[in-house]
This record gives C-alpha cells, sequence and structure tokens, in this order.
C-alpha cells in the first residue's frame, strides 16, 4: 500500500507491538501527529507538560513493562529537550526509542529555524542514532532500532526523520513485530574455568545488577544461590529483581546500601557478579574493595569485564544462557559457618536500625509498605530520600522500583510514575523530595488530564539534602546554596493543578492521609515534614572502604 512517511511510521510502530507512546507536538513533527490522530484507535499518545517528562514516561513505561519506550518530539528546542531523559535511559540500560522530526533535508545545514544536530548531540548517549534522509528507508529503520534497543545490552535509540520524508510517498509492506537477537552463552571454557574458582569458595557471595532484570535470569541466579549456600546483594539497579524478603538476599550494598550487604561482600571470599558495572558508589576505593574475594564477572557487555575492578575470570555472555551452562557444574555445597558469620552481619544491622518515633524516613516509609501492593510501581527521584527508599521499601514483584542510577537525574520521579502506571494499569507510587519535585511539578497537569492514579509523597526538609549531608560531613557545614528556604504550599498547589493534595506533619497524620490518597482515583500529593538534619546511614565515604562506613552521625 502507498502510504506517507508519517503513516509508514505510525503503521510500523503498530506493528511493533507499541499502543502507547509519549511526546509534545511541533511544526517539524505534525505529519506524524496526523498519523497518530488517524490511527487514534490503535495507538494511544500520552501529551506530557515537557518533552523531558515525556522521555522520562517513555524510560519508567519501559522499566515497568520490558517493553520499548517510544518518545516522540518535534525538532530544535524539542529534540533538545529531550537529551536528559535519553542520557537518563542510556545510563540505566532501558530500551527507548526516541523519534525526533526534523527540518526538510535541502534545509539541513542552513541553520533554519528549529534546526538542530540531534544526532551528533546524542550520538554519545545512545546505542544508536538514524538519519533518515529518505522515505523508502524509514520502515526498516524503525525496526532495526528496535531489535538493536533491545538486543545484547538494552538502550535508547534515537530516529531522526526530516519533514519531506514524513510527508513523502512509498509502498509499505506490514512486517512481524522484530525479534530480539539471539543471546549466546558465553565460552564453555570460561565457563568451567569460572566453575572451578567457584567450586573452590568457603564464604560465595551473589553480587547482581540490572542484568538480572533484563536478561529475565532471577530463578536461575536462585537456583545458584541455592546450590551454592551463598547470600546475595544487588546493586541499586538491582533492586526488585528479587523481592525483599527472599531468603539469602540483604538488600542493596555500596555507598547506602545495607550494612550487612557490604560487609558480607567484602569478606566473601569468591563474589559472583552477575550483569553489574562496579560503579564508585558499589566499590568506594576500588584498591581496597573486595581485597580477600576472587571476582567471576558475567555480563553481556564485554567491556564492563575488568573496566573498573579486578576480575579472576570474566564470562562475557548472556546471562540467563550462561547460567544455564554453569549451574550443572556447579557443586552443591553447605556452608554453615558462613551462613552463621552473615547472620551475626544482619544482627549488627538490625542494631543500628533507627527505632525512633515520629516522622523519621524509617517511619514514613514503612508507612507505605504496609499499603503498596504486589503490582504496585515504586518510583523515586535522586537525594536522600532516594536511597531511603533503596534502604528501607520492600518490593514484591520485578521491575516495580523504577529510578534514576547511573545519570542520577532529579525530577526523574514525575515523568517515571506517569510511565509506569500506563504500563501496569495501576496506581504508581512517587516518593521524592521539594528539590526534585520542584523541577517536575509542571507533570501534575498530566496527571490530572489523564487521571493517573499516583500516590506523590514529598519528603519535605526545606534543603537540597543530600548535598547538604555532604556539606556537614566534608565541608565543614558550609551550606552553600543547599538551604531552598522556598514558601510553596504544595498541597495548594496540587489543588491549583486540580489533583488532591493535603500537608502533615506526625504519623498519625500521615497514616490518614495515605489511607485517602490509596482510596483516591487519581494524583494525590502528601507533603511530609522532614527534619533537614536526617542523614542517610550508613554511608561509604568518597574514597573510602568499609572499615570507613559511617553508621551514626559524629564518628
Amino acid at each position: 500500500m502507498l502510504l506517507s512517511g508519517a503513516d509508514i511510521l505510525v503503521k510500523t510502530l503498530i506493528e511493533q507491538g507499541v499502543d502507547t507512546v509519549f511526546g509534545y507536538p511541533g511544526g517539524q513533527i505534525l505529519d506524524v501527529y496526523d498519523s497518530l490522530y488517524k490511527c487514534q484507535n490503535e495507538i494511544k499518545h500520552i501529551l506530557t507538560a515537557h518533552e523531558q517528562g515525556a522521555a522520562h514516561a517513555a524510560d519508567g513505561y519501559s522499566r515497568a513493562s520490558g517493553k520499548v519506550g517510544v518518545v516522540i518530539s518535534t525538532s530544535g528546542p524539542g529534540a533538545t529537550n529531550l537529551v536528559t531523559g535519553i542520557a537518563t535511559a542510556y545510563m540505566d540500560s532501558v530500551p527507548m526509542i526516541a523519534i525526533c522530526g526534523n527540518v526538510p533535508t535541502d534545509q539541513i545545514g542552513s541553520d533554519s529555524f528549529q534546526e538542530i544536530d540531534i544526532t551528533g548531540i546524542t550520538l554519545p548517549i545512545t546505542k544508536h542514532n538514524y538519519f533518515v534522509g529518505k522515505v523508502e528507508q524509514l520502515a526498516d529503520t524503525v525496526r532495526e532500532a528496535f531489535s538493536l534497543a533491545v538486543s545484547g545490552r538494552p538502550g535508547p535509540v534515537l530516529i531522526d526523520i526530516p519533514k519531506d520524508v514524513q510527508t513523502a510517498l512509498c509502498e509499505y509492506t506490514p512486517a512481524s513485530p522484530v525479534p530480539r537477537d539471539e543471546g549466546q552463552a558465553a565460552k564453555d571454557l570460561r565457563i568451567e574455568e569460572a566453575a572451578r574458582i567457584i567450586n573452590h569458595a568457603k564464604r560465595p557471595f551473589i553480587y547482581f545488577g540490572g542484568g538480572i532484570l533484563s536478561a529475565g535470569a532471577k530463578e536461575e541466579m536462585l537456583t545458584l544461590s541455592e546450590k551454592l549456600d551463598a547470600p546475595m546483594a544487588s546493586s541499586f539497579m538491582g533492586l526488585s529483581a528479587v523481592a525483599s524478603n527472599t531468603p539469602g538476599y540483604l538488600g542493596m550494598q555500596g555507598m547506602h546500601g545495607r550494612h550487612a550487604a557490604s560487609v558480607a561482600m567484602d569478606n566473601a571470599d569468591i563474589i559472583i557478579s552477575l550483569g553489574v558495572r562496579f560503579t564508585d558508589r558499589a566499590t568506594g576505593n576500588r584498591a581496597k574493595f573486595a581485597v580477600s574475594g576472587k571476582i567471576v564477572h558475567i555480563d553481556v557487555d564485554g567491556s564492563e569485564l575488568s573496566k573498573n575492578v579486578s576480575i579472576a575470570c570474566g564470562l562475557r555472555g548472556d546471562l540467563k544462557l550462561t547460567l544455564q551452562k554453569l549451574i550443572p557444574l556447579v557443586e552443591r555445597t553447605q556452608k554453615p559457618l558462613w551462613r552463621e558469620q552473615v547472620e551475626l552481619y544482619k544482627k549488627e544491622e538490625a542494631e543500628l536500625e533507627d527505632k525512633r518515633e515520629g516522622m523519621t524516613p524509617h517511619n514514613i516509609i514503612n508507612a507505605l509498605n504496609s499499603r503498596i501492593g504486589d503490582n504496585t510501581a515504586v518510583c523515586t527521584d535522586v537525594g536522600q530520600h532516594q536511597m531511603w527508599t533503596c534502604q528501607n521499601i520492600r518490593l514484591k514483584r520485578e521491575r516495580r522500583f523504577i529510578s534514576s542510577g547511573g545519570l542520577g537525574t532529579m525530577g526523574f520521579g514525575m515523568g517515571a510514575a506517569i510511565g509506569a502506571a500506563f504500563a501496569t494499569g495501576q496506581r504508581s507510587v512517587l516518593i521524592t523530595g521539594d528539590g526534585s519535585f520542584g523541577m517536575s511539578l509542571a507533570e501534575l497537569c498530566t496527571m490530572v488530564s489523564y487521571n493517573v492514579p499516583a500516590v506523590i509523597l514529598i519528603m519535605n526538609n526545606g534543603v537540597l539534602g543530600m548535598v547538604r549531608q555532604w556539606q556537614t560531613l566534608f565541608f565543614e557545614k558550609h551550606y552553600s546554596s543547599t538551604v531552598l528556604d522556598r514558601k510553596t504550599d504544595f498541597a495548594a498547589l496540587s489543588k491549583a493543578f486540580g489533583a488532591q493534595g493535603e500537608s502533615v506533619q506526625s504519623t498519625q497524620e500521615l497514616e490518614a492521609a495515605l489511607d485517602r490518597a490509596f482510596a483516591y482515583n487519581g494524583p494525590y500529593v502528601i507533603d511530609c515534614a522532614v527534619d533537614k538534619d536526617e542523614f542517610v546511614l550508613p554511608m561509604l565515604p568518597p574514597g573510602g572502604s568499609v572499615e570507613d562506613i559511617i553508621v551514626k552521625v559524629g564518628e
């Protein structure tokens, strides 16, 4: 059938299984929006308040669903407003397609109105990007982009489509959804080498990241843990890969990880690392990291092997397939002495738990825990509230913790919560801070317009809490530009947007507000008063090692 480039684009998106896209229109993408209008019964478009919010929504949709998120913008500022969202997805290996309009091909390079070299700008933050110069290339380019986004290590792909390519006519032949490339296990010799190292372990430990989610390898990992009698801990990106109450799971390790997880990892003699990057937040001083342990590292991205830490054995391959080959070679064993030692670490951690009454971060998140359902997506912004959530939230299902890890994007949470709600078809929870919320609160209008059910809990301490914590500990309390002292009434502001909102000062008020929020069919903002001197602890200081962990203020 003969179709315009814009119609071909939308038909190909539908062909690839896309039913929801996020975006914001403009002059150089209007033909695509006209095609979306004609296909509105097959594909839903969510109009956000800002292109960055649309990118974060596509990201949150992808993380919650496991599908490819799609965001659409016009040229120029519309395209550049996507950059932070694309970079966020890139750093966290999230499959996303960003589609931008551009000026006609005969105007490229002439500094036309709203022309920008978006492919050049996004080259370092995409798996690949495409400039579609001919309409005949369009359908196959989109198909290739979808395959690339999900194959191997996932990530964002950008497609830049000039206006004349959108209007040009071409024959369109429908095709089946493009499958993910067949993964391959690591080489047998490397798997056998890894098994020999693991079988000598007296204190085995499994450290996993977001790669477990991408590969769908949870069951294989749990089998390996049970066979080795090995405790497990996750990176930030690995949160929700297993339920919080999974036997042997110690929680997140690293700079603000749980005490038992970080100490057990430091004392292990073999660390089996699955789909993780060993960032500075996870290792601290790399010269002192896991000095008593050999690292066996499995990752689909070979560039991560030995990139940040020295390893005894590196296996490049699909995690699921590699574990399926590795597990039969691993000897079943019991490690009662190691298990007893880990229990002591857990006891030490329990003694450090915040048992104070009142509006502490621990108590606020525990109040949420009692109301979160199995399918509830918990999203966060970035800062102290994010780490308090990592430490205290009780997750029950895969892909239900959504937060910006690698880039640490303040303002990510509102868009992500919108995308997650559309992905799950259920209420989202957003835990944010007054600083992060201030960056993206305009997306409340999106939530209200689409009646998105969401509980937005603001931990409001009147400061940029994480930065202020660092200034307290490492900069002699020089509070430079971290005291917000804003007069914004978030509850009143929420109502002005058409949402519901209230402020709470006590745990009793919080409990009642949460009951109202979870019963409300729409966005509900709860502004929680939190003391500005609350810290995220434990904390591994920058450049420090496990022996330097700060567990209370004054140490």
